[in-house]
């Protein structure tokens, strides 16, 4: 068990890639604190993780404390902290036509200051145990795609936080700080966003090869697995780095000419 005993903070983890993490940290040997929006579906991963495995929290992010009430929840539940993954995110679609101050400060504050927040909140107890933080970013971090302007603005900025806090907290704390930008996941949310785009009810079943090479998209169970090693002392001393998790080369690709058949633009 590459995780035993490891005491695990996931947001954003009653769904998704996050519920995916979550499950893979226990199936390793860890505890984890469940967070998300949605407390039924919270009370289900925890059920699906084992009372003695996992607790949960159920608030938004962005509400004043929250990053110190994870935490304390964390101490008071396992006594313990050694990892945060910030997964959590609002996924967004916008332009520069749609995107208002009030919005874009929103993604900011969700995807890009809250992650800032509980790590600084985490700090004192991760660097008692060189712990690690990992930030899950997307692929989208490097310029976005047109529709995702907000949403990736948010991404990059994360990006640059992981290589900064890589760097400083591990010289200084001895605390990992690394990150995945996942690439196009087939999580629930995404499902239905696209069939609130106009798709049909499986569109994901017939992907052009642009978008996806092997004629799936990719698992959420598969970004877990990449997940653990950031988080497993195995690491060892590697810090500050950002990981691609897509199934083509995302920069300096040569995608095919046709186009015509590609689907609604997706949100990584």
């Amino acid at each position: 068990m590459r995780l035993k005993d490891k005491v695990i903070i996931v947001t954003g983890s009653t769904t998704g890639i996050g519920k995916a993490i979550a499950i893979r940290c226990v199936e390793e040997g860890a505890k984890v604190v469940v967070h998300g929006l949605e407390e039924d579906w919270g009370r289900e991963v925890v059920r699906l993780l084992g009372e003695g495995n996992a607790v949960m929290h159920i608030e938004d992010l962005s509400a004043e404390g929250t990053p110190e009430r994870l935490v304390q929840l964390a101490l008071s539940k396992f006594g313990r902290l050694d990892g945060v993954v910030n997964n959590a995110a609002i996924v967004a679609s916008s332009n520069i036509n749609s995107t208002d101050k009030t919005f874009l400060m929103r993604l900011l504050d969700v995807n890009t200051i809250v992650p800032f927040l509980l790590i600084k909140a985490a700090l004192p107890h991760l660097t008692e145990r060189k712990g690690a933080v990992l930030n899950i970013g997307s692929v989208n971090a490097y310029s976005g795609e047109p529709n995702l302007l907000a949403y990736s603005v948010s991404k990059g900025g994360l990006m640059a936080l992981t290589r900064n806090l890589g760097d400083s907290l591990f010289r200084e704390y001895g605390v990992r700080v690394n990150q995945v930008n996942p690439g196009w996941v087939l999580t629930e949310n995404e499902q239905e966003r696209k069939k609130h785009h106009g798709l049909a009810q499986d569109w994901y079943r017939d992907l052009p090869p642009v978008y996806a090479p092997s004629g799936r998209l990719i698992w959420p169970a598969e970004i877990a697995a990449a997940v653990v090693y950031w988080l497993a002392d195995e690491c060892g001393p590697i810090s500050g780095q950002v990981v691609d998790l897509e199934q083509y080369p995302f920069i300096g690709r040569n995608p095919p000419k046709d186009t015509s058949t590609i689907p609604t633009p997706r949100n990584s």
